[in-house]
Protein backbone atom coordinates (compact mmCIF):
# COMPACT_ATOMS: atom_id res chain seq x y z
CA UNK A 1 0.00 0.00 0.00
CA UNK A 2 1.19 3.62 -0.16
CA UNK A 3 2.35 6.41 2.17
CA UNK A 4 2.95 10.19 2.36
CA UNK A 5 5.35 12.65 4.03
CA UNK A 6 5.68 16.03 5.82
CA UNK A 7 8.81 17.90 6.86
CA UNK A 8 8.01 20.85 9.10
CA UNK A 9 5.02 20.20 11.32
CA UNK A 10 6.02 17.02 13.22
CA UNK A 11 5.83 18.38 16.76
CA UNK A 12 2.44 20.07 16.41
CA UNK A 13 1.01 17.07 14.59
CA UNK A 14 2.24 14.62 17.20
CA UNK A 15 0.75 16.69 20.00
CA UNK A 16 -2.54 16.81 18.13
CA UNK A 17 -2.43 13.05 17.55
CA UNK A 18 -1.89 12.47 21.28
CA UNK A 19 -4.88 14.63 22.16
CA UNK A 20 -7.11 13.04 19.54
CA UNK A 21 -6.32 9.44 20.36
CA UNK A 22 -6.02 9.38 24.18
CA UNK A 23 -8.18 6.32 24.37
CA UNK A 24 -5.51 4.14 22.84
CA UNK A 25 -3.57 2.75 25.73
CA UNK A 26 0.02 2.59 24.58
CA UNK A 27 2.62 3.80 22.15
CA UNK A 28 4.92 1.51 20.26
CA UNK A 29 7.98 1.74 18.13
CA UNK A 30 6.89 0.49 14.71
CA UNK A 31 10.32 -0.56 13.71
CA UNK A 32 13.56 -0.61 15.67
CA UNK A 33 15.53 -0.02 12.50
CA UNK A 34 13.80 3.34 12.04
CA UNK A 35 15.08 5.29 15.00
CA UNK A 36 13.34 8.64 14.56
CA UNK A 37 11.47 9.71 17.67
CA UNK A 38 8.52 10.52 15.43
CA UNK A 39 8.11 6.83 14.65
CA UNK A 40 6.11 6.28 17.80
CA UNK A 41 2.50 5.52 16.92
CA UNK A 42 -0.71 4.58 18.62
CA UNK A 43 -2.45 1.37 17.67
CA UNK A 44 -2.23 -2.39 17.99
CA UNK A 45 1.19 -3.88 18.81
CA UNK A 46 3.18 -5.70 16.16
CA UNK A 47 3.45 -9.48 16.42
CA UNK A 48 6.31 -10.75 18.52
CA UNK A 49 8.89 -12.93 16.79
CA UNK A 50 7.36 -16.06 18.28
CA UNK A 51 3.94 -15.00 17.01
CA UNK A 52 5.39 -14.31 13.56
CA UNK A 53 6.94 -17.77 13.44
CA UNK A 54 3.70 -19.53 14.37
CA UNK A 55 1.62 -17.49 11.94
CA UNK A 56 4.15 -17.81 9.09
CA UNK A 57 4.30 -21.60 9.36
CA UNK A 58 0.50 -21.73 9.48
CA UNK A 59 0.20 -19.60 6.36
CA UNK A 60 2.74 -21.78 4.57
CA UNK A 61 0.67 -24.84 5.50
CA UNK A 62 -2.59 -23.39 4.15
CA UNK A 63 -1.14 -21.52 1.16
CA UNK A 64 -1.76 -18.11 2.71
CA UNK A 65 -0.11 -14.89 1.66
CA UNK A 66 2.78 -14.01 1.82
CA UNK A 67 3.91 -17.64 2.06
CA UNK A 68 2.18 -18.98 -1.04
CA UNK A 69 4.49 -21.56 -2.61
CA UNK A 70 6.78 -21.97 0.41
CA UNK A 71 7.31 -25.40 1.95
CA UNK A 72 6.44 -25.25 5.69
CA UNK A 73 9.48 -27.42 6.47
CA UNK A 74 11.77 -24.91 4.74
CA UNK A 75 10.20 -22.13 6.77
CA UNK A 76 10.69 -24.05 10.01
CA UNK A 77 14.31 -24.72 9.11
CA UNK A 78 14.99 -21.04 8.43
CA UNK A 79 13.40 -20.06 11.73
CA UNK A 80 15.85 -22.26 13.67
CA UNK A 81 18.56 -19.67 13.09
CA UNK A 82 16.37 -16.60 13.68
CA UNK A 83 16.21 -15.52 17.32
CA UNK A 84 15.50 -11.78 17.12
CA UNK A 85 13.57 -9.28 14.97
CA UNK A 86 16.88 -8.09 13.47
CA UNK A 87 16.36 -7.67 9.72
CA UNK A 88 19.76 -9.04 8.71
CA UNK A 89 19.30 -12.08 10.94
CA UNK A 90 15.93 -12.70 9.33
CA UNK A 91 17.39 -12.49 5.82
CA UNK A 92 20.35 -14.73 6.70
CA UNK A 93 18.02 -17.39 8.05
CA UNK A 94 16.10 -17.69 4.80
CA UNK A 95 19.12 -17.23 2.56
CA UNK A 96 20.82 -20.14 4.33
CA UNK A 97 18.05 -22.50 3.25
CA UNK A 98 17.62 -20.94 -0.20
CA UNK A 99 21.35 -21.10 -1.00
CA UNK A 100 21.22 -24.88 -0.78
CA UNK A 101 18.46 -25.13 -3.37
CA UNK A 102 20.17 -22.60 -5.61
CA UNK A 103 23.42 -24.58 -5.56
CA UNK A 104 21.59 -27.83 -6.29
CA UNK A 105 19.71 -26.20 -9.15
CA UNK A 106 22.93 -25.03 -10.78
CA UNK A 107 24.47 -28.48 -10.44
CA UNK A 108 21.46 -30.18 -12.06
CA UNK A 109 20.65 -27.69 -14.80
CA UNK A 110 22.22 -29.78 -17.59
CA UNK A 111 21.46 -33.27 -16.33
CA UNK A 112 18.00 -32.79 -14.79
CA UNK A 113 16.54 -29.43 -15.88
CA UNK A 114 13.10 -30.16 -14.43
CA UNK A 115 14.54 -30.73 -10.94
CA UNK A 116 16.84 -27.73 -11.37
CA UNK A 117 13.84 -25.57 -12.25
CA UNK A 118 11.97 -26.77 -9.15
CA UNK A 119 15.03 -25.91 -7.06
CA UNK A 120 15.21 -22.40 -8.57
CA UNK A 121 11.54 -21.78 -7.80
CA UNK A 122 12.01 -22.98 -4.23
CA UNK A 123 15.11 -20.79 -3.80
CA UNK A 124 13.35 -17.75 -5.29
CA UNK A 125 10.42 -18.02 -2.87
CA UNK A 126 12.74 -18.37 0.11
CA UNK A 127 14.98 -15.49 -0.92
CA UNK A 128 11.96 -13.27 -1.45
CA UNK A 129 10.56 -14.09 1.97
CA UNK A 130 14.01 -13.32 3.32
CA UNK A 131 13.67 -9.77 1.99
CA UNK A 132 9.97 -9.46 2.94
CA UNK A 133 8.19 -7.11 3.29
CA UNK A 134 10.85 -4.86 1.80
CA UNK A 135 14.62 -4.85 1.36
CA UNK A 136 15.32 -2.50 4.26
CA UNK A 137 18.75 -3.73 5.44
CA UNK A 138 22.01 -4.87 3.79
CA UNK A 139 21.23 -8.59 4.08
CA UNK A 140 17.63 -8.09 3.00
CA UNK A 141 18.94 -6.29 -0.09
CA UNK A 142 21.24 -9.24 -0.73
CA UNK A 143 18.35 -11.68 -0.30
CA UNK A 144 16.32 -9.66 -2.82
CA UNK A 145 19.19 -9.67 -5.34
CA UNK A 146 19.63 -13.43 -4.92
CA UNK A 147 15.89 -13.86 -5.34
CA UNK A 148 15.97 -12.06 -8.68
CA UNK A 149 18.89 -14.26 -9.76
CA UNK A 150 16.95 -17.41 -8.81
CA UNK A 151 13.81 -16.19 -10.55
CA UNK A 152 15.68 -15.38 -13.76
CA UNK A 153 17.27 -18.86 -13.68
CA UNK A 154 13.73 -20.25 -13.48
CA UNK A 155 12.52 -17.82 -16.18
CA UNK A 156 15.16 -19.05 -18.63
CA UNK A 157 13.42 -22.41 -18.56
CA UNK A 158 9.97 -21.01 -19.34
CA UNK A 159 8.43 -21.70 -22.73
CA UNK A 160 7.70 -19.24 -24.26
CA UNK A 161 10.63 -17.35 -22.75
CA UNK A 162 10.60 -14.27 -20.55
CA UNK A 163 12.01 -11.20 -22.24
CA UNK A 164 13.64 -8.75 -19.83
CA UNK A 165 12.98 -5.28 -21.21
CA UNK A 166 14.69 -2.04 -20.23
CA UNK A 167 12.58 1.06 -20.85
CA UNK A 168 14.42 4.40 -20.57
CA UNK A 169 12.81 6.67 -18.00
CA UNK A 170 14.08 10.05 -16.80
CA UNK A 171 17.74 9.04 -16.91
CA UNK A 172 17.02 5.66 -15.33
CA UNK A 173 15.14 2.63 -16.59
CA UNK A 174 11.98 0.65 -16.00
CA UNK A 175 12.70 -3.07 -15.93
CA UNK A 176 9.86 -5.27 -17.09
CA UNK A 177 9.28 -8.95 -17.79
CA UNK A 178 7.42 -9.47 -21.06
CA UNK A 179 5.93 -12.70 -22.38
CA UNK A 180 4.00 -13.32 -25.57
CA UNK A 181 1.81 -16.34 -26.35
CA UNK A 182 3.62 -19.12 -28.15
CA UNK A 183 2.84 -19.29 -31.84
CA UNK A 184 0.53 -16.27 -31.76
CA UNK A 185 -0.15 -14.57 -35.07
CA UNK A 186 -1.31 -11.03 -35.69
CA UNK A 187 -1.20 -8.25 -33.14
CA UNK A 188 -1.49 -9.51 -29.57
CA UNK A 189 -3.60 -8.04 -26.75
CA UNK A 190 -1.53 -7.29 -23.64
CA UNK A 191 -1.90 -6.81 -19.89
CA UNK A 192 0.30 -4.52 -17.81
CA UNK A 193 0.57 -6.20 -14.38
CA UNK A 194 1.53 -4.09 -11.36
CA UNK A 195 2.41 -5.48 -7.91
CA UNK A 196 1.40 -4.34 -4.46
CA UNK A 197 3.35 -3.07 -1.47
CA UNK A 198 5.37 -6.19 -0.75
CA UNK A 199 4.88 -8.42 -3.80
CA UNK A 200 7.10 -7.90 -6.84
CA UNK A 201 6.96 -8.12 -10.63
CA UNK A 202 8.50 -11.60 -10.37
CA UNK A 203 5.41 -12.83 -8.51
CA UNK A 204 3.09 -11.40 -11.16
CA UNK A 205 5.21 -12.82 -13.97
CA UNK A 206 4.71 -16.27 -12.53
CA UNK A 207 0.96 -15.93 -11.98
CA UNK A 208 0.22 -14.22 -15.30
CA UNK A 209 1.75 -17.13 -17.19
CA UNK A 210 -1.78 -18.54 -16.96
CA UNK A 211 -3.06 -15.89 -19.37
CA UNK A 212 -0.86 -17.02 -22.28
CA UNK A 213 -3.18 -19.87 -23.38
CA UNK A 214 -5.86 -17.22 -23.92
CA UNK A 215 -3.70 -15.72 -26.65
CA UNK A 216 -2.91 -12.69 -24.47
CA UNK A 217 0.56 -11.47 -23.53
CA UNK A 218 1.69 -9.46 -20.54
CA UNK A 219 4.39 -7.24 -19.14
CA UNK A 220 4.99 -7.16 -15.37
CA UNK A 221 6.60 -4.11 -13.77
CA UNK A 222 7.24 -2.99 -10.20
CA UNK A 223 4.89 -0.27 -8.99
CA UNK A 224 6.30 3.11 -7.88
CA UNK A 225 8.39 2.84 -4.74
CA UNK A 226 8.72 -0.95 -4.88
CA UNK A 227 11.27 -3.41 -6.22
CA UNK A 228 13.32 -2.05 -9.11
CA UNK A 229 11.00 0.83 -9.91
CA UNK A 230 13.01 3.95 -10.87
CA UNK A 231 10.56 6.28 -9.12
CA UNK A 232 9.19 6.58 -5.60
CA UNK A 233 5.49 6.85 -4.90
CA UNK A 234 4.06 10.35 -5.32
CA UNK A 235 0.98 11.99 -6.82
CA UNK A 236 2.74 12.04 -10.21
CA UNK A 237 4.48 8.65 -10.15
CA UNK A 238 1.89 7.17 -12.52
CA UNK A 239 3.96 8.75 -15.31
CA UNK A 240 6.23 5.68 -15.09
CA UNK A 241 3.29 3.42 -15.94
CA UNK A 242 2.30 5.71 -18.81
CA UNK A 243 5.84 5.18 -20.10
CA UNK A 244 5.16 1.44 -20.20
CA UNK A 245 2.14 2.16 -22.39
CA UNK A 246 4.40 4.26 -24.64
CA UNK A 247 6.80 1.35 -24.88
CA UNK A 248 4.12 -1.19 -25.80
CA UNK A 249 3.03 1.11 -28.63
CA UNK A 250 6.50 0.61 -30.18
CA UNK A 251 6.26 -3.18 -30.20
CA UNK A 252 5.08 -4.44 -33.61
CA UNK A 253 3.65 -7.62 -32.02
CA UNK A 254 1.32 -5.69 -29.70
CA UNK A 255 -2.19 -4.47 -30.49
CA UNK A 256 -2.02 -1.01 -28.91
CA UNK A 257 -5.83 -0.80 -29.01
CA UNK A 258 -6.18 -3.85 -26.76
CA UNK A 259 -4.09 -3.16 -23.67
CA UNK A 260 -5.37 -3.81 -20.16
CA UNK A 261 -3.93 -3.18 -16.73
CA UNK A 262 -4.19 -5.28 -13.59
CA UNK A 263 -3.14 -4.15 -10.13
CA UNK A 264 -3.23 -5.63 -6.64
CA UNK A 265 -3.54 -3.51 -3.50
CA UNK A 266 -1.12 -0.61 -4.04
CA UNK A 267 -0.96 -1.74 -7.65
CA UNK A 268 -4.77 -1.43 -7.65
CA UNK A 269 -4.37 2.20 -6.61
CA UNK A 270 -2.16 2.82 -9.63
CA UNK A 271 -4.51 0.80 -11.83
CA UNK A 272 -7.48 2.90 -10.73
CA UNK A 273 -5.60 6.11 -11.37
CA UNK A 274 -4.50 4.89 -14.80
CA UNK A 275 -8.08 3.88 -15.63
CA UNK A 276 -8.88 7.58 -15.31
CA UNK A 277 -5.75 9.26 -16.69
CA UNK A 278 -5.16 6.74 -19.49
CA UNK A 279 -8.73 5.72 -20.23
CA UNK A 280 -8.24 6.35 -23.95
CA UNK A 281 -5.27 3.98 -24.15
CA UNK A 282 -6.48 1.24 -21.81
CA UNK A 283 -9.22 -1.05 -23.05
CA UNK A 284 -10.01 -2.26 -19.53
CA UNK A 285 -8.58 -2.35 -16.00
CA UNK A 286 -8.96 -4.92 -13.21
CA UNK A 287 -8.04 -4.01 -9.64
CA UNK A 288 -8.06 -5.88 -6.33
CA UNK A 289 -8.73 -3.91 -3.14
CA UNK A 290 -8.02 -0.44 -4.55
CA UNK A 291 -7.50 2.33 -1.96
CA UNK A 292 -9.17 5.57 -3.01
CA UNK A 293 -9.82 7.91 -0.08
CA UNK A 294 -10.62 6.64 3.44
CA UNK A 295 -7.48 4.50 3.38
CA UNK A 296 -5.40 7.67 3.19
CA UNK A 297 -6.95 9.36 6.23
CA UNK A 298 -5.28 9.58 9.63
CA UNK A 299 -7.99 7.67 11.52
CA UNK A 300 -7.67 4.64 9.26
CA UNK A 301 -3.87 4.74 9.33
CA UNK A 302 -3.71 4.87 13.11
CA UNK A 303 -6.59 2.55 13.94
CA UNK A 304 -6.30 -0.03 11.15
CA UNK A 305 -2.86 -0.04 9.55
CA UNK A 306 -0.61 0.29 12.60
CA UNK A 307 -0.08 -3.25 13.93
CA UNK A 308 -2.52 -4.72 11.38
CA UNK A 309 -2.80 -8.49 11.99
CA UNK A 310 -4.03 -9.41 8.52
CA UNK A 311 -0.59 -8.18 7.45
CA UNK A 312 2.09 -10.50 8.83
CA UNK A 313 4.39 -7.80 10.21
CA UNK A 314 5.97 -4.37 9.58
CA UNK A 315 3.31 -2.88 7.33
CA UNK A 316 4.05 0.70 8.41
CA UNK A 317 7.81 0.49 7.75
CA UNK A 318 7.02 -1.05 4.36
CA UNK A 319 4.64 1.81 3.59
CA UNK A 320 7.27 4.35 4.60
CA UNK A 321 9.81 2.75 2.28
CA UNK A 322 7.89 3.50 -0.91
CA UNK A 323 8.18 7.26 -0.36
CA UNK A 324 11.15 9.58 -0.33
CA UNK A 325 12.41 10.55 3.12
CA UNK A 326 9.46 9.26 5.11
CA UNK A 327 10.40 7.87 8.53
CA UNK A 328 7.60 8.96 10.89
CA UNK A 329 3.91 8.33 11.27
CA UNK A 330 3.22 12.04 10.86
CA UNK A 331 5.01 12.03 7.54
CA UNK A 332 2.99 9.01 6.44
CA UNK A 333 -0.22 10.89 7.25
CA UNK A 334 0.97 13.91 5.26
CA UNK A 335 2.00 11.87 2.23
CA UNK A 336 -1.13 9.74 2.28
CA UNK A 337 -3.36 12.82 2.15
CA UNK A 338 -1.69 13.80 -1.12
CA UNK A 339 -2.37 10.39 -2.63
CA UNK A 340 -6.14 10.35 -2.04
CA UNK A 341 -7.94 10.24 -5.38
CA UNK A 342 -10.58 12.53 -3.88
CA UNK A 343 -7.96 15.10 -2.86
CA UNK A 344 -6.46 14.81 -6.34
CA UNK A 345 -9.91 15.57 -7.81
CA UNK A 346 -9.83 12.38 -9.88
CA UNK A 347 -12.54 10.21 -8.37
CA UNK A 348 -15.72 10.71 -10.35
CA UNK A 349 -14.01 11.39 -13.65
CA UNK A 350 -14.58 9.08 -16.66
CA UNK A 351 -12.80 5.73 -16.51
CA UNK A 352 -11.97 2.80 -18.72
CA UNK A 353 -14.19 -0.26 -18.13
CA UNK A 354 -13.24 -1.76 -14.77
CA UNK A 355 -13.50 -4.94 -12.73
CA UNK A 356 -13.16 -4.28 -9.01
CA UNK A 357 -12.51 -7.13 -6.60
CA UNK A 358 -12.61 -6.89 -2.83
CA UNK A 359 -13.53 -8.55 0.45
CA UNK A 360 -15.90 -6.94 2.91
CA UNK A 361 -13.71 -8.14 5.80
CA UNK A 362 -10.57 -6.50 4.42
CA UNK A 363 -8.77 -4.70 7.26
CA UNK A 364 -6.03 -3.24 5.05
CA UNK A 365 -8.19 -1.36 2.54
CA UNK A 366 -11.65 -0.28 3.74
CA UNK A 367 -14.55 -1.66 1.72
CA UNK A 368 -15.96 1.89 1.77
CA UNK A 369 -13.19 2.89 -0.63
CA UNK A 370 -14.31 0.18 -3.04
CA UNK A 371 -17.95 1.25 -2.85
CA UNK A 372 -16.92 4.86 -3.43
CA UNK A 373 -15.06 3.82 -6.57
CA UNK A 374 -18.01 1.76 -7.81
CA UNK A 375 -20.20 4.82 -7.35
CA UNK A 376 -17.98 7.07 -9.46
CA UNK A 377 -17.16 7.65 -13.10
CA UNK A 378 -19.23 7.51 -16.26
CA UNK A 379 -19.52 3.84 -17.24
CA UNK A 380 -20.92 0.80 -15.39
CA UNK A 381 -18.26 -1.15 -13.51
CA UNK A 382 -18.24 -4.83 -12.71
CA UNK A 383 -17.58 -5.98 -9.17
CA UNK A 384 -16.66 -9.23 -7.46
CA UNK A 385 -17.18 -8.69 -3.74
CA UNK A 386 -16.59 -11.60 -1.36
CA UNK A 387 -18.72 -11.06 1.77
CA UNK A 388 -16.42 -13.42 3.68
CA UNK A 389 -13.21 -12.20 2.03
CA UNK A 390 -10.28 -10.26 3.39
CA UNK A 391 -7.66 -8.30 1.49
CA UNK A 392 -7.90 -8.82 -2.30
CA UNK A 393 -11.10 -10.79 -1.65
CA UNK A 394 -9.11 -13.83 -0.56
CA UNK A 395 -10.66 -16.39 1.79
CA UNK A 396 -8.52 -19.22 3.13
CA UNK A 397 -9.61 -22.61 1.86
CA UNK A 398 -12.46 -21.18 -0.22
CA UNK A 399 -11.19 -18.33 -2.37
CA UNK A 400 -7.38 -18.45 -2.25
CA UNK A 401 -5.44 -16.10 -4.53
CA UNK A 402 -4.90 -18.60 -7.37
CA UNK A 403 -8.61 -19.45 -7.59
CA UNK A 404 -9.65 -15.79 -7.73
CA UNK A 405 -7.03 -15.16 -10.38
CA UNK A 406 -7.89 -18.08 -12.63
CA UNK A 407 -11.68 -18.17 -12.21
CA UNK A 408 -12.51 -14.46 -12.00
CA UNK A 409 -9.74 -12.18 -13.26
CA UNK A 410 -8.40 -14.07 -16.28
CA UNK A 411 -11.81 -14.78 -17.88
CA UNK A 412 -12.80 -11.12 -17.40
CA UNK A 413 -9.61 -9.83 -19.01
CA UNK A 414 -10.00 -12.28 -21.87
CA UNK A 415 -13.62 -11.31 -22.45
CA UNK A 416 -12.92 -7.59 -22.43
CA UNK A 417 -9.70 -7.62 -24.42
CA UNK A 418 -11.29 -9.67 -27.19
CA UNK A 419 -14.62 -7.86 -27.22
CA UNK A 420 -15.51 -5.81 -30.27
CA UNK A 421 -15.36 -2.04 -29.78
Amino acid sequence: MATRHSATRHSATRNSATRNFKTISSLLAICAGLSSAGLMAQGAPERTLDEIKVEAVHRAEVGGYPLIGLDPNDVREAFKSIHTRDKDEWAEGFMGVADRYMAEGKSLEKTDPAKANADYIRAWHLYFFGRWPTDSSPKKKLSYAKGIEAFLAHARMMDPPVEVVHIPFEGKEIIGYLRLPKGATGRIPMVIAVNGLDSRKEDLTESFSAILPYGIGYIAVDGPGTGQSPVKASPTADRALSKVLDYLATRPEVDSHRIAMHGVSWGAYWGTKMAILEKDRLKCVSVQSPPTDLFFQRDFIVNSLVGNREYLFDQMPALMSIFDNVTTLDQVVDEFSKMSLVNQHLLGKPTAPMLILAGTKDTQVPIADVYKLLDSGDVPKEAWINPQGGHLGRQVGVWPDPRIFKQVILPWLDRNLKANP
